[in-house]
């Protein structure tokens, strides 16, 4: 069985309070099971409840492995990483994966960073679980008992990676943080418009486009960037690095995807705005099942 939950569901900022309860204020984490696998995506603030869980019910069956596939190194991602439990336990193993970025940045510097001392009172070196990094770009690996994991380079600031998860003929894929391609040389009124320029532009935006659709195929659930409405997108947030509920919809529906989770929202957003959306987009005649990520959300694929 492959399932997901939901420990994390917003982005950039967490953003706890009264008016986010209900969907929850902790930025990206999510929880896979491949029957008795554990896999962890990103280190946002809803790990330190994860870790909790953990410590609680799977410690007491022996000693906590997990694969870690983190998207990026922005703040929302990884500011949790510090307050997760099983990295003071000295039989956790816990192997880490993550993109290399521009300069050779990885992962486990990001993270040696921000345990440095004037940061945080434990540094990296000092975590008692066993660490292992693993750097990756686009690849393609097998965890072993029939999980595979593929990954994709995705169009936001730095190097992100979605991951696409495999097991015995079931898919989840995390899209998380992906702008659409979009197409800088359209503009007709600019004094430099080049009719060239602007077919070349047409046809790069297609290709990369449908690489990330053909990436998440068929997937049974797809987890997705839905930061903003294509309004908001559109007068104001265009190249920030995030999808529109109106483009995940679409490309969910290219990759013929089963269940569509919209997720990373946006920190503003309160429990009775994200139930606005829920009723603006949440309702399709295609077959497509939509539905909004809210902390403690478990779903099996």
């Amino acid at each position: 069985m492959l399932s997901v939950r939901f420990w994390g569901t917003r982005g950039s900022i967490a953003s706890p309070g009264k008016a986010t309860v209900e969907f929850g204020g902790n930025t990206s984490c999510l929880e896979l099971r491949a029957d008795d696998r554990l896999v962890i995506v990103d280190f946002g603030t809803g790990i330190r409840a994860l870790g909790g869980s953990l410590m609680a019910n799977d410690l007491k069956k022996g000693p906590i492995n997990a694969d870690i596939f983190v998207t990026h190194t922005h703040w929302d991602h990884i500011i949790g990483f510090p307050m997760f439990a099983p990295l003071f336990v000295p039989t956790s193993d816990l192997h880490i994966y993550g993109p290399v970025m521009p300069g050779g940045f990885t992962v486990r510097r990001a993270l040696e960073l921000m345990t440095e001392y004037p940061f945080w009172p434990v540094h990296l070196s000092e975590f008692a679980a066993k660490l292992t990094f693993k750097d990756i770009l686009e690849t393609s690996l097998d965890l072993g008992a029939g999980l595979t994991v593929t990954s994709k380079t995705l169009n936001h600031p730095g190097i992100t990676l979605g991951y696409r998860f495999d097991y015995r003929g079931k898919t989840i894929a995390v899209v998380t943080d992906n702008e659409p391609f979009w197409n800088p040389f359209d503009d007709r009124s600019h004094p430099m418009y080049s009719a060239e320029a602007d077919y070349e532009g047409r046809k790069s935006v297609e290709t990369e486009n449908k690489k990330l659709t053909d990436f998440f195929k068929n997937a049974d659930i797809l987890v997705y960037d839905s930061a903003y409405t294509e309004e908001e997108y559109q007068n104001g947030k265009l190249n920030w690095g995030h999808t529109s509920y109106e483009s995940a919809i679409k490309n969910a529906k290219i990759a013929d995807v089963k269940n569509l989770i919209t997720y990373h929202h946006e920190p503003s957003r309160t429990d009775e705005s994200l139930h606005g959306l829920e009723a603006r987009y949440l309702k399709d005649d295609s077959g497509l099942n939509i539905i909004t990520a809210k902390e403690g959300l478990v779903l099996t694929a």
